[in-house]
């Protein structure tokens, strides 16, 4: 098969991979995705139950809305804002599902490597010119699949950041894991007796760590003897709250009604703790922040933030930031040190290129380890992206994008 015949390999089967076969599509291109969970969106059934900061007009791509209406699908109300079961059932499963999009879609298979046939990342002679090999495996064992392009779209969610100050594990943080959960675990659902009259310390100044104390204290008010407490590197939780006037309302709030728990003593709340240790003994666990000592408790959550897994890609040519782990020309516009969050500028695949032509990685793992990723700004990626494969380039730059700003920024 020549080479131009070779599908596009998608690696993912989130909102951003599926909404990049559609793109792809509409093109006349072939995709093949690979989603390494049991059905599309497998890493979303994690936050389920988390409300998402941003409304359904935010979460929904133009064109894979055109095609899912011409099979029938209604769209949800623009304004209401779904959580991730809704996003789940209402947009990523019918997307999977569609006539058009499901027989490319290869369940259940998780993809090992990615090289060029014939090259690894040394070899530079006929580079550009050799096919894609990706090794994946599947319900059937490990194959070899050739590509003509490859996105990468696998998200950063199964590779969270460790509660250590140090960018390691803590001490000790390993062998505790079985009371350590990481990211927004379901408090009020299928968690809910792990949580339940149990002293839980919940670490880490983003939003992910607001939701969590959230539902701490709802979880609080029905089981009485909870305690909820709250573990941040700043030295004040005034960065992580916001205002009224951030332009997420629901992000806003959720900062507010935080503040409001704060007040009213129902969080305890710890600042300037870099965590270097855990230790656990007859009473519990106890964190360690060099001399700092926490009170005792029963549960960790740890909402730090994600990092992407690069580690498939160690044979492709790739132009990494040292910090921020996402591409190179990206870097400078989400480094969460230099720029408000929110404040992205309209940004496609000149942006995310890197030397392996006709790699990019999109997505949340675009971002690397920066915060503050909007499915908005995956879906303008996506169809930039697409033009590019196409060989247009000249309308990258065209501006479809409006990114909220915010004064919120959070590195944990």
């Amino acid at each position: 098969m020549e080479k131009h015949q070779l599908p596009i390999a998608i690696i993912g089967a989130g909102p951003v991979g599926l909404v990049t076969a559609a793109h792809l599509l509409a093109k006349g291109m072939t995709p093949l995705i690979f989603e390494s969970g049991s059905k599309a969106g497998a890493n979303i059934e994690q936050w389920a139950h988390v409300k998402m900061f941003s409304p359904w007009q935010s979460n929904v791509d133009g064109l894979a809305a055109q095609l899912l209406s011409a099979e029938g699908w209604i769209s949800p109300p623009e304004n209401e804002y779904p959580n991730g079961r809704q996003l789940l059932d209402g947009f990523v499963q019918p997307l999977a599902n569609s006539a058009q999009i499901h027989s490319h879609l290869r369940l259940n298979t998780r993809v090992l490597a990615a090289t060029r046939f014939g090259h690894d990342a040394m070899k530079t002679q006929g580079r550009s010119q050799a096919p894609f090999l990706l090794r994946v495996a599947g319900p059937a064992g490990n194959e070899d699949v050739l590509a003509c392009a490859v996105i990468d779209a696998s998200g950063t969610y199964q590779t969270p950041n460790w509660m250590g100050a140090h960018g390691i594990p803590a001490l000790g943080e390993a062998e505790h894991a079985a009371h350590i959960a990481y990211s927004t675990p379901a408090v009020l659902g299928r968690d809910r007796n792990r949580y339940a009259n149990k002293r839980v310390l919940v670490v880490g100044g983003g939003h992910s760590a607001l939701n969590a104390l959230q539902d701490m204290v709802r979880l609080a008010q029905d089981a009485s003897q909870t305690k909820v407490l709250w573990a941040i590197r700043g030295d004040a939780a005034e960065g992580s709250l916001g205002s009224a006037n951030d332009p997420l309302e629901q992000r806003g709030k959720l900062g507010l009604r935080i503040r409001q728990f704060l007040d009213e003593g129902r969080i305890e709340l710890f600042t300037n703790v870099a965590i270097d240790q855990v230790i656990g003994n007859s009473k519990g666990l106890t964190v360690k922040a060099g001399e700092q000592v926490l009170p005792t408790i029963d549960e960790l959550i740890v909402a730090t933030g994600f990092r992407p897994d690069l580690s498939v890609l160690t044979e492709l040519r790739t132009a990494v930031d040292p910090a921020t782990q996402s591409a190179m020309l990206l870097a400078p516009l989400i480094d969460p040190n230099q720029h408000s969050c929110g404040t992205v500028r309209l940004h496609g695949a000149e942006e995310l290129v890197h030397p392996e032509e006709n790699f990019f990685i999109v997505g949340m793992k675009s971002y690397g380890r920066a915060p503050t990723f909007l499915l908005k700004t995956g879906y303008e990626q996506v169809r930039s992206v697409v033009e590019a494969l196409e060989h247009s380039l000249n309308v990258t730059k065209r501006a479809e994008l409006t990114l909220p700003e915010s004064d919120l920024c959070n590195v944990d």
